[in-house]
């Protein structure tokens, strides 16, 4: 089978949540392991408590209810990504890899039996209404998430567009709960976002790998390049809160900076078929209906072009593995905080008009042979998450794979998953950010602004980022700052 067919049906998503980065697997054909095996008296078991619950539970029981519960169960109970897919479910999960659905805009987890944000996703409801990552959900409307499944929490938050939901959220640091009232809407996301910082070094940033990222990093390189008018002198990759997506877009856009034929990640589970071996190889990101390499017209300069990838605790899956693979290469320099740690790799298996479940079917691979699964990739240069406020830096509040109940554990006994011990920049004095015009960012008061806005005097990562790449500039060869020298902080 083609590389690309077997691999652009599986995913790296990150979390279930109320929007799911994955792609649909063809693998629904291929027979049950020890089909002929049955564990006949745990079935009498289970037999056993279903009439039971028919005959003698307080109120009568549909049988499809009683199933589907059970499958809930079943798979749930593996780890935080395998769950049941109704047809519904399974439906908006196809429109959410195509970038557009319906509802609030967030990346969730389960935590004790509560509903917890990874991430909101940029210019969505949620964004906007200031939820933040490690909120937790308490209510959907006047209904308690306690006890109820993922997929049932994100059945609560989806509707139409234009319809209200309130959430009650609890916040560390808040004494009290945080009511939410939000307006669902049709959530486009824009995963790849591009500007200049300033003169000769560029900033990408991509919030999550769908069909199109791929060609839309090369659109994006190709605009840098033409608005300079002059080879850049370093890039800044940001991969924070990105919550990962498809597993050929993290190839496709790890190969966009690594040579031809580099390996990007290998994955390996108990199916012959989950075991892969993934190169910068157009065959491995190329979507089916295309037939030029998104990357013809990109500057050849972007393969050795000093690169920085920014990463935080919401860096997971497909670009962990992006950023996994740029440091085994020593292409680029890490520089953040430790990732998320999610390893694993999902593939969704279509039942028939049923639905489809989604199972964790490999473990997936740096270059070097690291699994990053429940420990995270460690940055380069480790740069605490703060935004610079008057001299103040407030560190964020983190989770991770490894704070998910039922996580996968690591194959390499948990070790962290680094290739060396990583400096931290200099705790120097922060630059004070400038008091902000609210007018430039918006007519309403009530509207945030975006705190993804690139910008280097009140973002401490960013600005550590570019330090980094202007190191570069002056050290011999461009080498790498990572052991040459550390960064300065900003005066």
């Amino acid at each position: 089978m083609h590389t690309l067919q077997k691999m652009a049906l599986v995913s790296a998503g990150a979390v279930a949540g109320a929007i799911l980065s994955l792609s649909i697997n063809a693998m629904a054909d291929k027979e049950p392991a020890n089909a002929t095996t049955l564990p006949l008296t745990e079935l009498r078991t289970f037999t056993e408590v279903f009439g039971r619950i028919k005959q003698d539970y307080v109120e009568p029981v549909e049988d499809k209810k009683l199933i589907t519960e059970a499958i809930n169960g079943m798979l749930s109970g593996l780890d935080p990504h395998s769950s049941y897919l109704d047809p519904e479910a399974f439906k908006e999960l196809r429109e959410g890899t195509q970038g557009e659905f319906g509802g609030l805009g967030i990346e969730i987890g389960s935590e004790d039996g509560l509903v917890k944000v990874i991430a909101p996703i940029e210019d969505t409801p949620a964004f906007r209404a200031g939820i933040k990552s490690g909120d937790l959900i308490v209510k959907i409307d006047e209904v308690s998430v306690r006890g109820l499944s993922i997929n049932e929490a994100v059945k609560r938050m989806r509707g139409k567009p234009g319809t209200k939901v309130t959430l009650t959220l609890a916040r560390k640091g808040e004494t009290k709960p945080l009511v939410v009232p939000l307006t669902r809407a049709v959530i486009k996301t824009k995963s790849v976002k591009f500007k200049m910082l300033e003169a000769d070094y560029g900033y990408i940033r991509i919030t999550q790998f769908q069909e199109h990222t791929t060609e839309n990093l090369a659109q994006a390189l190709e605009a840098l390049y033409k608005e300079n008018a002059k080879p850049l002198k370093g890039l800044v990759l940001d991969l924070r809160d990105d919550p990962g997506g498809l597993l050929n877009s993290a190839v496709g856009v790890s190969a966009a900076f690594l040579p031809k034929d580099a390996l990007v990640v290998y994955t390996d589970g108990r199916a012959p078929d989950a075991k892969m071996r993934l190169t910068a190889t157009p065959a491995n990101y190329m979507r089916e209906q295309s037939k030029q390499d998104y990357f013809q017209r990109t500057p050849a300069e972007v393969k050795t072009l000093p690169l920085v990838v920014l990463v935080n605790s919401g860096t997971a899956s497909a670009s962990e593995i992006v950023a996994g693979a740029l440091q085994d290469h020593k292409r680029a320099v890490v520089v953040g905080v430790k990732t998320f740690g999610k390893g694993s790799v999902q593939s969704v298996l279509p039942l028939g008009n049923q639905g489809g479940i989604k199972l964790t079917t490999a473990r997936y691979y740096t270059p070097n042979g690291r699994s990053i699964q429940a420990t995270g990739i460690t940055p380069d240069v480790v740069v605490e998450e703060a935004t610079l406020s008057g001299g103040a830096a407030t560190p964020s509040l983190r989770i991770r794979e490894a704070d998910l109940e039922h996580h996968l554990s690591n194959p390499n006994g948990d070790k962290e998953s680094k290739p060396e011990a990583a400096p931290k920049a200099d705790k120097a004095e922060k630059p004070a950010a400038k008091p902000r015009d609210d007018k430039s960012k918006g007519d309403s008061k009530d509207e945030p602004a975006n705190p993804r806005d690139p910008n280097p005097k009140t973002d401490n990562q960013l600005n550590q980022a570019l330090t980094v790449l202007k190191v570069q500039q002056i050290l011999p060869g461009g080498a790498s700052p990572v052991q040459d020298a550390k960064p300065a902080a900003s005066k």
